[in-house]
């Protein structure tokens, strides 16, 4: 059994931007000038000790007893209470979105949708087919927890999100759009586009209902294009939801989510909680890398998990660590295709049951809170959908992913972007950068340039399908949704989020 890196960097997104004019940087920007990694000598934290409300258990390797977090004490509940599974009128909904060097498009994109998720919303039917006139929270937060190779790269006043929530406009955070590394992409437009003027709302995330909104009440412009007024919500949403791309390329969006949802954290008590005990909790994850919530960090030093620099047969600190440490994989074979790649608990990475064992265990068996997740990841681009609630992917999309290494040679005949290719960049390079071929490649636009790749985000997948159940009466329920990073228009992702919400849910009477 042979683990590799599936870890891709991809430039590119929303056709409407110039956003690549220059190829994108690996994680070789996160090295000093000589090409050595970041000493790492003596590092042993661990991301359990720095967080509140966690109990700790038996977190042997192998054991299925990750950490969990401690039960919920807020009394919200809205609807039926939270009586039966799904009954409620309350939804909140939480958004981990990547922001690291190469998501400038991706996060413009996803806002530029937003105006389509805040319609969806308010015109939601529940799974009779009723109108609904749902509560609805929303909160945003990156991938970034913090990493020791990441450290050193930080810009000045920038800060970890660590799961906490985003509470300013873009425009406040406008340096957040030029990146890392020598020769920086600076990315303004995937924040002004769509939020020439910052608003926000006035607590750690947007609620709207029935009754009216925490968002400033502002004139409805049209914001993505569609000659449409967007309301004030889709605007404040589409201010606080780009994230930058100054954050760290170890992207740990599992572990940021947890503590987004911590029930201790500030924005999760008091008089007006985001974690609402009665409410439906959805959320989206928004990534094109592996998932790395690292557990032990004396890994990002260990050989075992690294790979080789072609560039001079050391064996150095690359993306490529998430995924040996976190995926095991039968192969390669003879065309370089691995099987049965399954997330691996090698003591290194939190593991996946530190996750499952919250949302599923405990928010929904014990407190009787029905959970979703949409992620948006490094799967080929889905092909069809279902036409009916909950418009869950039928074909393509992680049904048709595979595993492989990278090919030499331009994309398509090989998977070296047209720009990356000019620059004289080798598949042994990628396969350094970032383990294996990439689970996606966008459709090239007009000009013959892709919109990017993503890699296949194995343990977020595992995650999001262990929100899936059968029922006692024997109805398979879908509470999952996997959609591509690569697809240059992520309306079939809003629809599918808000379709498997409104599936979700079953009201009163």
């Amino acid at each position: 059994m042979t683990r590799k890196a599936h870890v891709v960097q991809w430039c590119g997104g929303f056709a409407a931007l110039c956003l690549l004019a220059t190829s994108c940087g690996g994680k070789r920007d996160e090295e000093d000038d000589s090409g050595a990694s970041v000493s790492m000598s003596g590092i042993t934290v661990t991301a359990a000790t720095e967080m509140t409300g966690i109990t700790d258990t038996d977190d042997s390797v192998g054991a299925d007893t990750g950490d969990k977090l401690d039960v919920g004490t807020n009394t919200t509940n809205g609807g039926c209470g939270s009586v039966d599974l799904g009954c409620t009128d309350q939804i909140d909904l939480l958004f981990v979105i990547d922001n690291s060097g190469t998501m400038a498009a991706e996060q413009l994109n996803l806002a530029l949708n937003f105006p389509r998720l805040v319609d969806r919303l308010e015109n939601l039917q529940d799974s009779a087919g009723n109108m609904i006139s749902p509560d609805v929270q929303i909160m945003v937060t990156t991938t970034d927890f913090g990493n020791p190779l990441c450290t050193p790269f930080q810009p000045a006043g920038y800060e970890p999100s660590k799961g906490a929530p985003t509470v300013s406009g873009c425009n406040a955070r406008i340096d957040d759009f030029t990146g890392l590394g020598s020769s920086p992409d600076v990315v303004p437009e995937a924040c002004t586009t769509v939020c020439p003027t910052d608003i926000v709302p006035s607590d750690p995330f947007i609620s709207f209902n029935p009754t009216g909104t925490n968002v400033p009440a502002v004139p409805e412009v049209d914001i993505n294009g569609d000659l449409m007024p967007d309301s004030a919500v889709a605007q404040a949403l589409a201010c606080i939801g780009p994230q930058g791309i100054n954050g760290c390329g170890y992207e740990a969006p599992l572990e940021t989510m947890l503590q987004a949802l911590n029930p201790g954290s500030a924005w999760n008590t008091g008089g007006k909680p985001f974690l609402r005990d009665g409410a439906l909790l959805a959320i989206a994850i928004v990534t094109d890398e592996v998932e790395c919530s690292v557990k032990d960090y004396s890994i990002m030093e260990d050989e075992a998990y690294q790979e080789t620099n072609p560039d001079n047969g050391n064996k150095q600190a690359s993306s490529a660590i998430c995924w040996n440490a976190g995926v095991s994989c039968n192969g390669p074979d003879a065309s370089g295709t691995y099987s049965d790649c399954t997330s691996l608990d090698d003591g290194k990475l939190q593991p996946i049951s530190r996750y499952t064992q919250y949302l599923v265990d405990d928010l929904r068996e014990n407190q009787n809170k029905e959970v979703l997740m949409l992620g948006i990841l490094g799967v080929p681009l889905v092909t069809d959908y279902a036409d009916v609630a909950p418009f869950n992917p039928i074909a393509g999309g992680e049904l048709s992913l595979v595993y492989r290494d990278w090919i030499d040679g331009t994309y398509p005949a090989g998977d070296i972007l047209p720009l990356e290719a000019a620059d004289g960049v080798t598949a042994a390079e990628k396969q350094f950068d970032f383990g294996i071929g990439p689970g996606c490649t966008g459709v090239p636009d007009i000009n013959g340039i892709s919109t990017g790749q993503g890699t296949p985000n194995t343990r977020v997948m595992e995650v999001c399908h262990a929100l899936d159940y059968v029922d006692g009466s024997g109805k398979e329920n879908i509470r999952c949704c996997i959609t591509s990073i690569c697809d240059s228009d992520f309306s079939p992702a809003i629809d599918c989020l808000t379709g498997i919400i409104g599936d979700s849910i079953t009201q009163p009477g």
